[in-house]
């Protein structure tokens, strides 16, 4: 994977890389390694990631977690979890989204992002909600949002702990969104 080229601000698919959206049992360990690894999370904040993962292969799609992984040379370069919200006409949370970090800044987070906003339009996605933490060490990721058109909506101070708020982004999708998503 040390060929994928910076994409700039093109859309196209990083060369060497492929898109699956099936969850293998294999994924449980490749994303709490993957999620580990970025070294921003905390070890519960892995444990969440991996739970996920457990539960989208022991309950499929009544789960509610999607996903989209990206993949070269038989390793996982990132991933992203997202899925309708409950009780919702049209509205989807991005729970997820990592990427290796020697493979960062390559465009395989902004591919992964409209992978997912795509799909979840052609779900009846009208809106993608995402949920972040206000630390310093979550700089890059509010920027990456920022930049991809996510506009902050809300700031929950002291939420996550005492300094540590919640940042909450959103940004509209093209999908008709007619249905309410049930519980």
């Amino acid at each position: 994977m040390s060929g994928v080229p910076n994409l700039g601000d093109g859309g196209c698919r990083p060369v060497g890389l492929e898109l699956r959206d099936v969850v293998r049992p294999s994924d449980v360990e490749a994303v709490g390694e993957l999620v580990r690894a970025t070294g921003v999370f905390a070890p519960y904040e892995v444990d969440v990631a991996v739970e996920l993962v457990q539960e989208r292969l022991a309950r499929g799609v009544a789960s509610g977690y999607w996903f989209v992984f990206a993949e070269g040379d038989g390793r996982m370069a990132g991933y992203a979890c997202y899925g309708p919200i409950a009780c919702t006409v049209g509205s989807f949370d991005l729970y997820w989204i990592a990427v290796r970090p020697n493979l960062q800044g390559l465009g395989i987070g902004r591919w992964l992002l409209g992978e997912v906003e795509a799909r979840a339009g052609r779900d009846g996605g009208r809106r993608m909600y995402v949920e972040t933490s206000s630390r310093g060490a979550y700089d890059a990721t509010r920027r990456f949002y920022e930049k991809h058109g996510y506009v902050q909506e809300a700031f929950l101070a002291d939420f996550y702990a005492p300094g540590d708020g919640k940042v909450i982004y959103s940004r509209a999708l093209g999908g008709a969104g007619d249905a309410i998503r049930d519980v």
